[in-house]
């Protein structure tokens, strides 16, 4: 009989359950996505937990009927306990500890960025443990050696924004509205990315850590120096060149780690991996190296309940159960 693994997953502004067989066979993954704060310009925290609340019980239903399995078949439930928005965290983590201590179940409290790190092994469950993974979204971007699940060496971060984050302040500025990572990717498909020659923040410095302030800084001022109508006919040009600095600066640095490191596979995790241009430019320089290149499909590359019942999955085998008694942590960081 599969050991079944119920996910969930509240950390920002997506509600998502899962169930998922033997930490790589997915039999159901529900995100509902709350399209309401794209009004604010961002996600504001006290909205989001109030619509977990409302969600989490009829998605958890969804979730079981679609894997067609009760609590009963379940073995495991993991949640988020962070990083994230500590309202969020809370609704996810207290609603599966209340269905552990109601069923016996034994329960994993899961690091949502060892999640993104677990939906790769989804996606490819003969993925080398060994391998480079950068991991980009809206609060993070890391480059991490994952030696095996739960053994991870952080090479390099940002000093300030996340790449996410500065693509979501560049289409707030430019009028695409948010989320802004798909909406620029989508539009830079119709423009000239070596139309205007934005910098690349850090591409000869600090190693294998980042800063997107400056690039984003960029291109603000360049925004400002222009007509409203200079806007209007080259905003296409304008977000794609922003794009191609941020994505090109992104692949040469995990390009230089692999290379360091001497793996043989290379991953990508988080949100921003579902950026078309990032896999298209690091797929080329990782294939002209001989080096293998994976990411999973978009749906497990947002926020989802998957990553975290497969990372749960490997945690609860690796060291056991979480107390529960273990709280969120909305600072948390990889490898705690």
């Amino acid at each position: 009989m599969s050991f079944l693994t119920l996910g969930i997953e509240t950390s920002c502004d997506e509600t998502a359950v899962a169930v998922v067989a033997e930490g790589t066979k997915t039999l159901s993954n529900i995100i509902l996505s709350q399209a309401e704060h794209a009004i604010f310009g961002g996600v504001v925290p006290e909205i989001a937990s109030r619509k977990h609340v409302s969600a989490v019980g009829p998605i958890y239903k969804r979730a079981l009927s679609e894997a067609n399995v009760s609590l009963a078949d379940i073995d495991l439930i993991a949640a988020t306990k962070g990083p994230g928005l500590i309202g969020c965290l809370l609704v996810g983590l207290n609603f599966a500890r209340g269905l552990s201590l109601a069923s016996g179940k034994a329960f994993a409290a899961v690091n949502h960025l060892e999640g993104h790190i677990a939906a790769n092994f989804l996606a490819y469950p003969e993925l080398d443990p060994h391998h480079l993974t950068l991991l980009i979204s809206g609060g993070h971007t890391l480059l991490v050696e994952t030696k095996g699940f739960g053994n991870y060496v952080v090479l390099g971060q940002t000093r300030d924004d996340a790449v996410g984050e500065a693509f979501d302040k560049v289409a707030k500025l430019v009028g695409l509205g948010y989320p802004g990572g798909a909406k620029i990717d989508a539009l830079s498909k119709e423009g000239n990315p070596q139309a205007i020659k934005f910098p690349r923040p850090m591409a000869h410095s600090g190693d294998f850590d980042f800063s997107f302030s400056g690039l984003k800084t960029a291109v603000a001022l360049y925004w400002k120096s222009i007509t409203e109508e200079q806007r209007k006919a080259s905003l296409a040009d304008i977000v794609a060149s922003f794009q191609e600095a941020a994505v090109d600066i992104l692949a040469r640095k995990t390009v230089a780690a692999a290379e360091r490191l001497q793996v043989r596979s290379v991953t990508l995790s988080g949100g921003v991996a579902a950026n078309s241009r990032l896999r298209e430019l690091l797929g080329e320089k990782l294939e002209q190296r001989g080096i293998n290149f994976f990411y999973p499909s978009l749906n497990l590359c947002t926020d989802n309940a998957a990553m975290i019942a497969a990372a749960g999955h490997f945690q609860y085998h690796r060291i056991g159960s979480s107390a529960l008694s273990e709280d969120s942590d909305p600072s948390l960081r990889l490898g705690c």
